[in-house]
């Protein structure tokens, strides 16, 4: 079969709804409506409904990501409301996931979204990366970065991880399906003594995560469509005060826990 063959074959499965709604993905030539269709079929964990995972979720929506599992065991509380877009004045006190579920469906009523209210465990996580295509890891801890970067790493499945705080910000994807990514820990060792900042007591301005967020959701597109160009093993950060952008290549680190392997974890491109 030739490719303009399976253009129209899958031009065929959408109806003419999907087509008009995503067009202007379709008219641009890295996506396409194969690369659309790919979308459509896809199925993205996002932990973390929070400031990143609430751009993040309703980009991969609009974009028409097929299925959406959400995770997150918080209720939406008002301070929440300067920064996490996804949730309302009037969903104040429901659980993340239900209000982020409500406020998808209006986006786009055809995706499913998994609403899970729970602090997920060990055993879990692993069974719900196995089922997903792509992992956004939205949450704002380093506990549950070292726990979701294990399973991925575990099950081979692509992780893009996001960060916010202050005025700065971080984005790095590790794509487990290629055997030399370095991964989470390469960068951040689970061992050594990070401070745990929170943004409770230290502050975030309120477009940065949504910067960064975007960034995330935009990196698992391109995942999932199959664009090769973008952050696959670098961390690029942000300096939201000055609009500084620096990106940097990640190597593995000889001494991980996880994937140990070769050289330094971080060189300048």
């Amino acid at each position: 079969m030739n490719i303009d063959q399976r253009c129209i074959e899958t031009a065929i499965a959408m109806n003419d709804q999907q087509l008009l709604r995503y067009s202007r993905h379709i008219l641009l030539n890295e996506i396409g409506i194969e690369g659309q269709q790919r979308l459509l079929e896809a199925n993205v964990l996002i932990i973390g409904l929070g400031g990143l995972g609430s751009p993040a979720a309703l980009y991969l929506a609009a974009s028409g990501v097929g299925q959406l599992t959400l995770c997150d065991h918080d209720k939406v509380d008002f301070s929440n409301l300067q920064r996490q877009i996804i949730h309302r004045t009037s969903t104040v006190s429901q659980p993340k996931v239900v209000s982020a579920q409500a406020a998808l469906h209006d986006i786009n009523p055809e995706v499913e979204c998994i609403a899970l209210d729970v602090r997920v465990d060990a055993a879990q996580l692993q069974e719900l990366v196995a089922k997903a295509d792509v992992v956004l890891d939205c949450s704002d801890n380093f506990a549950t970065r070292y726990a979701v970067n294990r399973a991925c790493m575990m099950q081979r499945t692509p992780l893009v991880s996001g960060a916010a705080i202050r005025f700065d910000g971080q984005v790095a994807v590790f794509d487990f399906r290629l055997a030399d990514t370095p991964c989470y820990n390469c960068l951040f060792p689970e061992d050594s003594e990070f401070a745990e900042l929170r943004c409770a007591t230290t502050g975030v301005f309120a477009p940065l995560v949504g910067i960064i967020g975007t960034m995330q959701a935009a990196e698992a597109l391109k995942l999932l469509i199959g664009i090769e160009r973008g952050l696959s093993g670098k961390l690029l950060t942000l300096n939201a005060l000055d609009m500084g952008v620096t990106r940097s290549k990640l190597n593995k680190d000889p001494a991980c826990c996880v994937c140990g392997n070769i050289t330094s974890p971080l060189q300048r491109d």
